[in-house]
């Protein structure tokens, strides 16, 4: 349990002093996973809500999680719900006042609680993933890998990306926090190279151990990659108002296309579903949207383009592409291993 105070100020800003008054007349408690990384996250909202009321008292509440607790495959275990649901039942009972996620690991399949509301998406981080070798190896990227070589990664989306380019590569499930992860890579030696979202190695201070970063063509993103979610419930309308303001507005666009992509799917966690909206150089949305088979064999691929008021249309009429490209079948496949 960590109580940060933001820097005070004896003049506050009307927008700082309301929300000051809107907030309960003590510490407001921010809850998230136990993991270096999510403490990085929950830093990120510190630092936005300080710049909006000086002097607010932050307390971070670390919660472990189901997934966190038991590193078999996620999809035997019950998915990535398994992220939130000791979270969610924290902001339910009022143990916490908001709660800080990583959107990719948001399920799509399934309904959020209908009395929450995610009043903050931040400003995205770099989506691309990374490749990183132990200490000492004499490989610095894929290609230089030989047949047979080991990957982890704890991504089916990631499995089946690195299979559909080199299907001669051994990938293995590799789980973990991303710190306990480097541990094993580096004195274990049970993969020859892992592959884990750059922008999360330089969240936690380890961006010098990426060797390779994948380009998008390389390896599309999971939907929600690099996005940092806070969730708190609808009826506390100070606390919604308060978040809303750290809200980047360009990156809830995004997700909002991301998301309906993902929702009209219903893929489960065991599908390697890939997809990532960016704004162009023109202002138009883009949404590149992927479904694999899991060895990366088979897959349906579908790349559209709309104003960003239609960010929900966008992303409804990639899904409905990808389904008439078979993607629905791919989907029901991966169930069956």
């Amino acid at each position: 349990m960590t109580v940060v105070r933001t820097e005070s100020s004896t003049s506050l800003a009307p927008a700082a002093a309301y929300f000051r008054d809107a907030l309960p007349a003590r510490a407001f408690r921010l809850g998230g996973r136990t993991s270096h990384l999510a403490r990085a996250y929950a830093s990120r909202v510190i630092d936005g809500l300080a710049a909006v009321v000086p002097g607010l008292e932050i307390e971070y509440v670390p919660i472990e999680t189901s997934a966190d607790r038991c590193k078999g495959d996620l999809s035997e275990l019950g998915g990535k719900g398994l992220f939130m649901k000791e979270i969610d039942k924290a902001l339910m009972m009022g143990h916490i006042d908001a709660a800080v996620h990583c959107m990719k690991d948001v399920p799509g399949d399934v309904p959020l609680p209908k009395e929450f509301v995610f009043a903050a998406y931040l400003q995205r981080d770099d989506v691309r993933d990374a490749v990183v070798f132990p200490d000492g190896s004499k490989y610095a990227t894929i290609s230089d890998l030989p047949p047979g070589a080991r990957i982890g990664t704890s991504a089916v989306r990631r499995k089946a990306q690195l299979l559909r380019r080199r299907p001669d590569l051994n990938v293995q499930r590799f789980r973990g926090n991303v710190v306990p992860r480097l541990t094993r890579l580096d004195e274990e030696r049970e993969v020859d190279a892992l592959v884990l979202a750059g922008g999360g190695l330089a969240k936690v201070g380890m961006e010098h151990r990426i060797s390779q970063l994948l380009s998008l063509d390389e390896m599309c993103p999971a939907v929600g990659a690099g996005v940092v979610g806070v969730q708190c419930r609808k009826a506390d309308e100070g606390i919604v108002e308060l978040l809303q303001v750290i809200d980047d507005a360009q990156t809830r666009t995004h997700i909002l296309a991301e998301r309906t992509m993902l929702h009209a799917l219903q893929g489960h966690c065991n599908s390697p579903i890939a997809g990532h909206c960016h704004t162009t150089d023109d202002g138009q949305l883009s949404l590149i949207g992927m479904v694999f088979s899991r060895d990366g064999a088979t897959f349906a691929y579908a790349h559209e383009w709309d104003t960003p008021d239609h960010a929900y249309e966008l992303g409804a009429f990639v899904a409905a592409n990808l389904t008439r490209k078979n993607a629905r079948s791919i989907i029901a496949g991966t169930r069956l291993h």
